[in-house]
């Protein structure tokens, strides 16, 4: 310090903090006038980017106002540089976390875009986000002079030591990075495993997938094991696909009929309900003599998973109503049993019991010992 403190001194600094605080709320309350309109537009980067502004700016002209007042005291080299390293090192941190978050922002909106409105995967933004605060705090401590060096070495063998306990959570943070990048599931998919859940993905993040079944509970699936199961994927390599209904109807029916009448209820029913596929082309295929029944296979067109059932529902309504006014018949199964009726039944035998002997037999016999009939 050169001289001492005077009450001129105090009073400038003073003066510069309170403008460097009325800058960051002038700053503040304009920002907010900018997100209201970003609001209005489709782009959502320029709301993601005015969000982190309002963060950095108010940050950034107090500690301008900070470091005006710092140059007009009577400081030491020594405490001078220590204050400008603190404030840079400061406003470094402010930059980093709002750079964070303009980027995950990014990054979540591009896979929104690019996966559907239900999409979320998380896993994808946490990595960027720890990314850049790690940077940011490198850089930081960089500015107050400390060697990042030894605590990159330290960090690189306790990162060995970290790698080999957390083995199972490692598998699932790279299990759900290759689940992303090779597309095979992406949040907004309909998907069915072997073992029996399914249901739509709802996020995939640096632990497991969370599905969403259609009882609107949530099942957790590992990303390990999501890697390496057998499944299905509803939703790829498009949404819309074909189900398939089972009808039957009498030996007595004009086929022909039945064929005309049933086209004409799949293109009632892909017309006029919601979910359906309006320019599919229905077909109707006869394939089996049954024992009471002919039996034919309908196609229906369905734009998404979840939508089957309702058109389903309407098209059997449909197609049994329109069959009864037509006359068409749909028999129920039956089955004839005959039975034999024998009028002479054949008395079942005695059963022969356990250690009985046999009847004693009797014997006439002359007077002289002969035998008589």
């Amino acid at each position: 310090m050169n001289r001492d403190l005077v009450l001129h001194d105090w009073l400038v600094a003073g003066i510069a903090l309170a403008a460097g605080a009325a800058a960051g709320v002038l700053l503040r309350a304009l920002l907010r006038w900018l997100a209201r309109h970003a609001e209005r537009t489709r782009w959502r980067g320029d709301d993601i980017m005015v969000d982190a502004l309002r963060t950095i700016a108010p940050g950034a002209a107090l500690i301008a106002g900070a470091a005006v007042a710092a140059t007009t005291l009577p400081l030491t080299a020594r405490v001078s540089g220590f204050v400008n390293q603190s404030l840079t090192a400061l406003l470094i941190l402010i930059a980093t976390l709002s750079t964070a978050r303009v980027v995950a922002g990014l990054v979540q909106s591009v896979a929104g875009t690019r996966t559907g409105v239900a999409a979320s995967a998380s896993i994808f933004v946490n990595i960027t986000r720890i990314v850049v605060l790690v940077m940011g705090v490198l850089v930081a401590l960089e500015t107050l002079g400390v060697s990042i060096a030894p605590l990159v070495t330290a960090l690189g063998v306790g990162g060995l030591a970290v790698a080999l306990a957390l083995q199972d959570t490692l598998a699932n943070l790279f299990a759900g990075v290759h689940i992303l990048a090779s597309k095979t599931v992406q949040p907004g998919d309909y998907i069915r495993l072997t073992s029996g859940e399914e249901g739509y993905v709802v996020d995939i993040n640096w632990r497991n997938t969370v599905v969403r079944n259609l009882s609107n509970n949530l099942v957790i699936i590992p990303n390990a094991r999501l890697a390496r199961t057998n499944m299905t994927n509803y939703t790829q390599p498009e949404q819309q696909f074909s189900i398939m209904v089972q009808v039957g109807v009498g030996y007595e029916s004009d086929l022909e009929h039945v064929e005309r009448v049933t086209l004409d209820v799949v293109d009632g029913v892909m017309a006029d309900i919601n979910g359906a596929v309006p320019d599919h082309e229905a077909a109707v295929r006869f394939h089996t003599f049954a024992d009471s029944r002919i039996n034919f296979t309908v196609i229906l067109g369905v734009g998404e998973f979840s939508d089957q059932y309702r058109i389903k529902h309407e098209f059997v309504k449909r197609l049994h109503r329109r069959f009864r006014a037509e006359g068409i018949s749909i028999p129920a199964p039956t089955h004839t049993v005959a039975l034999q009726r024998d009028d002479h039944p054949t008395p079942p035998p005695v059963p022969h019991q356990r250690g009985a002997s046999p009847s004693p037999r009797t014997e006439l016999t002359d007077r002289g010992g002969r035998p008589t009939r």
